[in-house]
């Protein structure tokens, strides 16, 4: 046992926050049910805080969460007095036999193909694969999704109904069955990675625990469909934005924006491994571009500029444009606005986003739009825009950069 200090409930927040995933993952599929998971899996989670702390982290913490979600099933089985059967699936849980090779091997990674199922909406299965398998909140999924909180629950709810009644099995789907569900998995891998690359809110920037199981599942997608561009986009574009994840904090714990990061702390590994599965992926859509391997070209492209005053900006917009003709989103044309700012100047760049609908609730519409309106010496208008940008969620890190550079116009 690891012995507690002053900073031990943090620690053990943090780690038990990271082990959640895979113990809900593992018990969904020993079970059958979500529901029954999620109940087993947060009373081994609210007992790993109150002991942990306080007598130290096991040696095993995965092993020790498993134990005890496993035992709380059991108990949760056994309580259900009506069910027939109910004791022989508990016995299953407490000594399980030996499951057979599958085509997917994780146990995350194969329930987010699985919540992936193509007789459930595209929406709602992103949306259930972010809120049981990412671990994130119903309202952390509904900032990712960009939808309100109380529409998202809803989605999920009718998700977990539609399992029910279709009796949609809790299976690792196969070989040929696994290209039908990439686009939902992609999606679903690169939107844990962002909430863990840019927390949507909270005290930190960076959720390294989220970020780093997004790049662990990216990695296992790639290696189980090798030959599939999305697959090895979405590995390139995590690399590649993850490289910078040392320089994306001050010392103070400040956000550095990335023209200011001392590129001498970017992960040079991976950055010249993100190139290479840009290269590859490029190679295999010579005609029908792919919204990952674009989005990945985009980050080659800052992670290859030697400084920040020498980014290829004429590259950057062209990636954007190809990428409008397959992922055409809001978010989407506001980073391509913020892009033609940097090339033809914050007169232009303003217009693009003032052009864009849809943003009114997304926080960087507002910060985009003030910083352009201070380039163009409009105070008034750009303190209006940070305000409006502080009143939605944000990190604590984001929201303190953002009102440093509004105080500075009013000071």
């Amino acid at each position: 046992m690891l012995t507690g200090d002053a900073d031990a409930s943090a620690a053990v927040t943090r780690l038990v926050r990271e082990e959640r995933g895979r113990i809900l993952a593992t018990l969904i599929r020993v079970t059958g049910s979500v529901d029954l998971a999620e109940d087993a899996t947060q009373d081994a989670v609210v007992r790993a805080l109150e002991t942990w702390p306080r007598d130290g982290v096991p040696d095993n913490p995965r092993g020790w969460l498993l134990v005890v979600a496993r035992r709380r099933a059991v108990d949760l089985i056994r309580r259900e007095a009506n069910r027939v059967g109910k004791e022989a699936a508990a016995v299953s849980l407490l000594d399980p036999t030996p499951e057979p090779p599958e085509t997917v091997r994780d146990d995350l990674l194969r329930l987010v193909f699985t919540c992936c199922h193509p007789t459930l909406a595209l929406d709602a299965r992103v949306a259930l694969a972010l809120r049981t398998l990412g671990g994130l909140s119903t309202a952390e999924v509904a900032r990712a999704l960009l939808v309100p909180e109380a529409t998202l629950a809803k989605r999920l709810t009718r998700a977990k109904q539609k399992i029910t009644q279709a009796r949609i099995p809790y299976r690792v789907p196969a070989a040929e069955e696994l290209p039908g569900r990439l686009t939902a998995v992609a999606g679903t891998i690169y939107l844990i990675f962002n909430e863990g690359y840019a927390a949507g809110g909270g005290a930190d920037l960076v959720r390294l625990g989220l970020a780093d199981e997004a790049l662990r599942l990216a990695r296992l997608l790639a290696e189980l469909m090798p030959d599939e561009p999305t697959a090895l986009g979405l590995l390139a574009l995590l690399l590649l934005q993850h490289s910078r994840r040392a320089a994306r904090t001050g010392p103070d714990g400040r956000l550095v924006l990335l023209a200011d990061q001392d590129r001498s702390h970017w992960d040079r590994g991976a950055i010249v491994e993100g190139v290479e599965l840009v290269g590859r992926a490029l190679r295999r859509t010579p005609d029908h571009p792919d919204r990952y391997v674009v989005q990945a070209a985009i980050a080659a492209c800052h992670a290859l500029a030697p400084s920040g005053d020498r980014t290829p900006w004429d590259a950057i917009v062209s990636w954007y444009d190809v990428l409008l003709t397959v992922h055409d989103t809001p978010p989407v044309r506001l980073n391509r606005a913020a892009a033609v700012a940097e090339r033809d100047g914050p007169a232009a760049g303003l217009a693009l986003v003032d052009a864009i609908d849809g943003l009114a609730g997304y926080p960087w519409w507002h910060a985009t739009r003030a910083e352009l309106l201070r380039r163009l010496d409009r105070p008034t208008e750009a303190v209006d825009a940070y305000d409006r940008a502080l009143a939605l969620d944000l990190s604590a890190p984001q929201a303190d950069h953002l009102r440093r550079r509004r105080d500075e116009l009013i000071g």
